[in-house]
């Protein structure tokens, strides 16, 4: 098992917040919209450096889609800025109408996604947003896995010409991936090789897989861990290689079982290769107010879940 360490834990919204200001030096048709959350989207020092290209829309985020799409007319990358619940549910019917649809350059990036957004509760975590993202035509959906990936990611999508649904979290968590990392939409990375098993993470569980890989590499079980940053288009290439050489899977999200990365997986080994499978996600029900390690633990999304989820798939094999 490939050793990854950390001096260092931040949060995956600071990484959107560095990454916003970096590409808007370098891009000035880059700019930013947020719905009275600049704090909490890290957008600040975007909005001091460039207020005349940052727009404060207030609690109104179907407005603030609307502002966005006809940006894009003009030639503007509009960043916007949100909650997670808030960026999908609250306005899909403009993501739908008027930024996919009509093909729009919108960048729809949201912040405390998952049950890690901890004590808000319920109504604020959001477990069903990337099944509505991935499912609209034409989105492309990205969730990276910590403040490196999230700057890189963020940067990236200025050059890709079209929607975006960029989802990053509220935690810290450790920064394990480089900072010098050239980010590839649709192309998924090798954390660890192995023959065993094939564990598919994304966002806050490629961490715990890791953890998961080093607990089951103690019992002689050599597990393939990949990070699968972009859930759409998924990089079907890296999930079928990898399926193939171990046999069996398990995907790792902070999401619904329902909609979300571990049903894309499924579905292309159901069509192309037929896989022993295991899913380590929310099993199909709301969250509640904690702390992020109880939510993760009580929902079944931590490493020891995917230690044992690893063990029932090998059993299938």
């Amino acid at each position: 098992m490939k050793k990854y360490t950390y001096t260092e834990k931040k949060d995956t919204r600071s990484g959107f917040g560095a990454g916003l200001l970096e590409v808007g030096r370098k891009n000035e048709n880059v700019v930013g919209l947020c719905a009275d959350l600049i704090g909490s989207l890290k957008m600040g020092d975007f909005q001091k450096e460039f207020p005349e290209r940052f727009v404060q829309t207030g609690i109104a985020e179907a407005n603030m889609i609307g502002m966005a799409a006809g940006m894009t007319i003009g030639g503007k990358i509009p960043y916007t800025g949100t909650f997670a619940n808030f960026s999908t549910g609250r306005v899909y019917d403009q993501i739908r109408q008027s930024v996919v649809y009509s093909g729009k350059n919108v960048k729809i990036c949201a912040s405390h996604a998952g049950l890690t957004l901890g004590e808000d509760g319920a109504t604020h975590q959001i477990l069903e947003d990337i099944g509505m993202m991935k499912m609209l035509p034409g989105m492309t959906v990205i969730n990276p896995c910590d403040y490196n990936q999230t700057k890189a990611a963020t940067i990236a999508i200025a050059d890709y010409d079209g929607p975006v649904y960029l989802r990053f979290g509220r935690p810290v968590i450790p920064v394990f991936t480089p900072a010098d990392q050239k980010f590839e939409i649709g192309k998924a990375w090798m954390v660890n090789e192995g023959t065993d098993v094939s564990i598919f993470a994304t966002g806050h569980l490629v961490w715990e897989a890791i953890l998961a890989g080093e607990k089951l590499a103690e019992e002689g079980i050599n597990a393939e861990i990949i990070n699968i940053h972009t859930i759409k288009p998924l990089d079907e290439e890296a999930v079928l290689n990898s399926a193939r050489k171990t046999g069996c899977v398990v995907s790792c999200e902070e999401h619904n079982r329902y909609g979300g990365l571990g049903e894309s997986i499924a579905q292309l080994l159901a069509k192309e290769l037929p896989t022993p499978m295991e899913f380590v996600a929310v099993n199909d029900s709301f969250g509640e107010s904690g702390t992020p390690a109880e939510l993760m633990k009580k929902y079944g999304l931590d490493s020891s879940n995917i230690v044992e989820a690893v063990k029932k798939v090998m059993k299938r094999k």
